[in-house]
């Protein structure tokens, strides 16, 4: 099986971070390129900490480029109190040898897009970049052949606002403009968005006994997550009242190399810009606007299938020993 070029549009961050691990140690995923948006933390900060994780996967090949440094209208708001001030969980890793970071991530993604090679873009943070590719290159957005956003939310609560998600709250106006483009260009009539928002992100859960045993799979990559997730777990705890963490975007990539894990439904969803509300997705799930569809917006996810994955990928997990173990250790949830 050929192995599916993607680039990876990010804001490192913690869960960012993961979600880029797992990407390089799927055989599905081609990572050709990383781009880097304001988000979680600046974009030099992002970019820093891209470096520091493709020196430890020993990737340092992969380009990196720093995009947009604020959103396109509202003033930037970061996310460090949820990801420390480094982005990493305050562990403030030495700066990574090797990785060269170059600037114009709006140009990369034109260039790469107008080659003709089918190329997919998984968006781990706010859609700056995307959004700034479409305003000034229509056609090269348009040559995207599949887009996987981690963001939004269809019936689970906001987590940075009562409804809305930080991803599409940190930057409406590039969402709405993203999402608009679907319902709108007849170049992008038979593509979707897919939404992997906080309906299923929620339920992907990094206990301490998962922890645990990740260090035992692989000490050195498991005593790395367990530093930069260490904030996490203590934010998620005040915050959401969860013993652990939530791996929001490991999640987007897990469902781009194995749609198995995900299910949903089809409909058209716009994003809010304005007043208390801003940056909510509003999934029209029973077809009230009668609008086109432009997005597959995910509810339902296989929790164990989705660690199996993480944990063979990045950790080298065998995959018969860690259902097992897996079996033993997750919390059970009641499905409706």
């Amino acid at each position: 099986m050929n192995a599916q070029k993607v680039i990876l549009d990010c804001d490192p961050g913690i869960d960012d971070s993961l979600a880029v691990m797992l990407a390089l140690s799927c055989k599905e995923i081609e990572v050709i390129g990383i781009t880097v948006v304001c988000g979680n933390v600046p974009v030099e900060k992002g970019a820093a900490n891209v470096c520091r994780v493709l020196s430890w996967m020993d990737r340092t090949d992969i380009p990196v480029y720093k995009g947009a440094e604020k959103p396109l209208v509202r003033p930037y708001v970061n996310a460090e109190d949820t990801h420390g001030s480094d982005g990493l969980g305050e562990t403030y890793f030495p700066p990574a040898n090797g990785c060269t970071v170059k600037s114009d991530a709006v140009s990369y993604l034109k260039s790469v897009l107008s080659s003709g090679d089918d190329v997919s873009v998984i968006a781990l943070g706010p859609l700056t970049n995307l959004a700034q590719l479409l305003l000034c290159d229509e056609s090269a957005f348009c040559s995207i052949k599949e887009l996987i956003s981690m963001g939004g939310s269809y019936k689970s609560h906001g987590n940075c606002s009562p409804v809305a998600e930080y991803n599409y709250w940190c930057d409406p106006d590039a969402a709405a403009c993203v999402y608009n483009a679907f319902s709108e260009n007849p170049k992008l009539k038979h593509k979707l968005i897919h939404m992997v928002g906080l309906d299923v992100t929620r339920k992907i859960v990094l206990t301490p006994n998962i922890l645990e045993y990740m260090k035992t799979i692989n000490p050195d990559l498991g005593k790395k997550i367990e530093a930069v997730t260490r904030f996490y777990f203590d934010f998620h705890q005040k915050q959401e009242g969860i013993i652990g963490c939530v791996l929001n975007d490991p999640l987007a990539v897990a469902y781009f190399v194995d749609r198995s894990l995900c299910r949903g439904f089809v409909t058209h969803t716009e994003i809010e810009t304005e007043g208390i509300s801003y940056g909510q997705s509003l999934c029209d799930a029973f077809k009230i606007w009668n609008r086109p569809c432009n997005s597959l917006v995910l509810t339902e996810v296989d929790e164990k299938k989705f660690m199996l994955l993480f944990l063979s990928g990045v950790l080298g997990a065998d995959l018969d020993e860690a259902s097992r173990i897996l079996d033993s250790i997750m919390v059970r949830r009641e499905r409706a």
